[in-house]
């Protein structure tokens, strides 16, 4: 056996290169044409924001001018988080209905950011949820929760 016909012999690695090679670029791109046919990339785009609230009742004080309740007021305030769109946040479970965050003083294009708040009337058995809602209205998350005394 010649030693120089060993060397100049690479029939074996081309074929496996040219194969390893071929299923890398089919693996990448059935991945890329799955993001694109699934829509992956459009629902990671609206995720729910990470924002916390407080809440701050005074009962017998009605003096709010949003929500319907008779018992009190309660104060929601964006304690951190995110900065938010006033037109993608509601209070829920307030007497009287969902009750949006541009009922106040606020529009539907204000950025409610750290410090920011909402007044509203409430009974005191009402069970309060701060929602947030994507721009196309497809998808909704509760982003803080609250139950008042007698609730």
């Amino acid at each position: 056996m010649e030693l120089r016909t060993l060397i100049d012999d690479d029939d074996a690695v081309s074929p496996v290169i040219g194969v390893i090679l071929m299923v890398a670029i089919t693996v990448i791109l059935a991945a890329v044409i799955a993001t694109f046919v699934l829509g992956l990339g459009e629902q990671v785009s609206q995720t729910a924001p990470q924002a916390s609230f407080s809440f701050d009742y005074e009962d017998g004080t009605t003096s709010a001018t949003c929500g319907g309740g008779s018992d009190g007021d309660l104060t929601v305030t964006h304690n951190g988080g995110k900065t938010i769109e006033a037109g993608r946040l509601k209070v829920t479970g307030a007497t009287g209905g969902a009750v949006e965050f541009t009922c106040d003083s606020y529009s539907d294009s204000s950025e409610i950011d750290a410090g920011d708040q909402i007044s509203l009337t409430i009974n005191n058995d009402d069970d309060i949820d701060v929602v947030w809602t994507s721009q196309d209205g497809g998808q909704s998350a509760t982003l803080s929760q609250w139950s008042a005394p007698n609730a």
